[in-house]
């Protein structure tokens, strides 16, 4: 399959013809299992903690958080803690002055439809130094030392803080030169032809987004604007946030049986269990623990145009797993049926937006190598109406290019910020 897609220029009605080959060629089984079926990971009998046998990979722990602001002082919830750093990198080559993109179709057991659209490479550090004896991760050559190419992007970014311990990945662009093979399962694909994948639900995964978000722009704004790096360090200030380590055991409000972790009134998420086989992984079998959410979220962006410019409401948000505190979030960032008695600042304008007003609205996954069937509505929508012009002090108007300018460095945007990022400058043609 992969001598008739490997190279430029292809349609997008063929890329569709070839995913659903694709999806024909493997087979897939992911099914919910107690937690006494797990094979080599354990349920600690007196802390509750979940670790894999190899003390590798990542453990699901407990947490306690005090914060002084926000609707809720004090919590305690279960949180992921991966400390290793994994590579997300792409593949960036010129087919006659044109960039194209090696992209992968990928099985992830959290993935609403399985398969999508991933990274070149999307790799743990344990997954790719193989500490679960399977093959060799394709590519990898590339994003590790000594490599080939010319590194594009090299930064290092967070993954959700609400879900995951101060974890980061490792997003790379590499641009070579010469030919390589295109393994099965592999793809090149335009910039602008990934934006158009973008607007199908669940197509194109969070990993390739964030690494898409990083790409240079050549009108970027440094992240060396004063008056923004003050607000953003006022901000952070602010928040006096601490977390503390607990058993899984300790957490509060927290109900444990045989086959999931959930919140006592349904809320925010649960811990589950998982079996997975697939014949396209470099493991064909395993189990794992998994995050599933209580609801599909709310993720936008308001937008407006100030003299021809893109500028964005953005909103300085703190999450107990961040390694800062606060990073850069969207306008709306929420889960609706964790909010019972009210919605955050902003998100009625985004329930009650005209048709007309709104230039992007998809249902996109979370990651599913953790997550199991995550999803978020990602909205973009334009309004000239109903902002304030006294904003909250951890809101703020900032330009799209000082968004990218601020994607050069580590812990500025999250991940969901990132997304949408990718998506104005991919699908409203802004790269």
């Amino acid at each position: 399959m992969s001598e008739t897609f490997a190279g430029p220029a292809v349609s997008i009605d063929r890329f569709h013809s070839w995913w659903a080959e694709q999806d024909g060629q493997n087979k897939y089984e992911v099914r919910r299992i107690p937690f006494d079926e797990f094979d080599r990971w354990r349920v600690d009998p007196v802390t509750g903690d979940i670790r894999h046998d190899s003390g590798r990979f990542f453990t699901v722990e407990g947490l306690r958080v005090r914060s002084e602001r926000g609707p809720v002082p004090e919590w305690s919830q279960p949180i992921i803690n991966q400390p290793e750093i994994g590579i997300l990198g792409i593949l960036v080559k010129r087919f006659n002055g044109v960039p194209h993109c090696l992209m992968q179709c990928k099985m992830e057991p959290g993935n609403i439809n399985i398969l999508q659209l991933s990274p070149t490479v999307q790799a743990t550090r344990s997954n790719y130094t193989k500490a679960h004896n399977g093959a060799d991760v394709t590519y990898l050559e590339y994003f590790v030392k000594p490599r080939g190419g010319r590194v594009l992007v090299d930064v290092l970014q967070s993954e959700h803080g609400s879900w995951f311990l101060r974890k980061r990945n490792r997003n790379m662009v590499v641009e070579i030169d010469e030919e390589i093979p295109v393994a099965e399962g592999f793809c090149w694909l335009t910039l602008d032809q990934i934006g158009e994948l973008l607007r199908v639900n669940n197509l194109v995964n969070m990993d390739s987004r964030t690494v898409l978000s990083c790409l240079p722009n050549g009108n970027a704004q440094a992240a060396d604007d004063t008056q923004l790096r003050s607000w953003f360090t006022e901000i952070c200030a602010s928040h006096n946030v601490q977390t503390e380590a607990i058993p899984l055991a300790e957490v509060d409000g927290w109900h444990r049986s045989a086959d999931e972790i959930r919140h006592d009134e349904g809320l925010h998420f649960k811990v589950v269990g998982v079996s997975v086989q697939a014949t396209s992984r470099e493991v064909a079998q395993w189990t794992q623990p998994m995050f599933q959410p209580c609801g599909i979220g709310v993720v936008a962006f308001v937008i407006r145009y100030v003299d021809g410019v893109l500028n964005v409401l953005a909103h300085a948000r703190a999450e107990p797993g961040f390694v800062d505190v606060v990073e850069i979030g969207p306008t709306v960032q929420y889960q609706p049926s964790s909010y019972p008695n009210g919605e955050p600042p902003f998100a009625d304008l985004i329930r009650r937006a005209p048709a007309e007003r709104i230039h992007y609205d998809a249902i996109l996954s979370e990651e599913g190598g953790r997550f199991y069937q995550a999803e978020n509505r990602y909205v973009v929508v334009e309004l000239d109406d109903g902002i304030p012009d006294d904003l909250p002090e951890d809101y703020r108007w900032l330009t799209l290019d000082q968004l990218s300018g601020l994607l050069a460095h580590r812990n500025y945007l999250n991940i969901q910020a990132r997304t949408l990022v990718s998506v104005m400058r991919l699908t409203l043609g802004l790269h």
